[in-house]
């Protein structure tokens, strides 16, 4: 496992517990090398971007109750993963997300001033 932390360098605060988020679902976008798809950027779910996702052929949305899988809702959290998350950049689709809960691995991807563009945490971090 990567060690849990953010863009910034600082503990990797939980993403989403309701609904149940992260690759270990454990409510964090800690990853792994066991987690190929790198579940690590903490999104705000639109409407927009669920259907979004849903049209890629990432279904958020619908929920699947053998799994114990209620659905992603707008206004949910929810730890996506980074191909997801840079496919959607490319798309211009980039749903806003939260830097503290996103793990720093992304960085290794997209830089932090691209994130901030997007981000919607608290603004000591946001202009950091």
């Amino acid at each position: 496992m990567f060690k849990p932390l953010n863009v910034f360098g600082e503990p990797l605060e939980v993403c989403s517990k309701r609904p149940m988020t992260g690759f270990f679902r454990d409510g964090s976008c800690n990853s792994g090398i066991d987690n190929p798809g790198w579940h690590t950027v903490c999104i705000l779910a639109t409407e927009e971007f669920l259907a979004y996702s849903k049209q890629i052929g990432n279904d958020l949305s619908t929920p699947m109750p053998q799994y114990n899988f209620p659905g992603v809702k707008p206004g949910d959290r929810w730890c996506l993963a980074a191909g997801n998350f840079l496919r959607s950049l490319r798309d211009n689709i980039a749903p806003q997300i939260y830097l503290n809960a996103t793990h720093q691995v992304i960085l290794e991807y997209v830089s932090l001033e691209t994130l901030k563009k997007y981000a919607v945490d608290v603004e000591r971090n946001v202009n950091s």
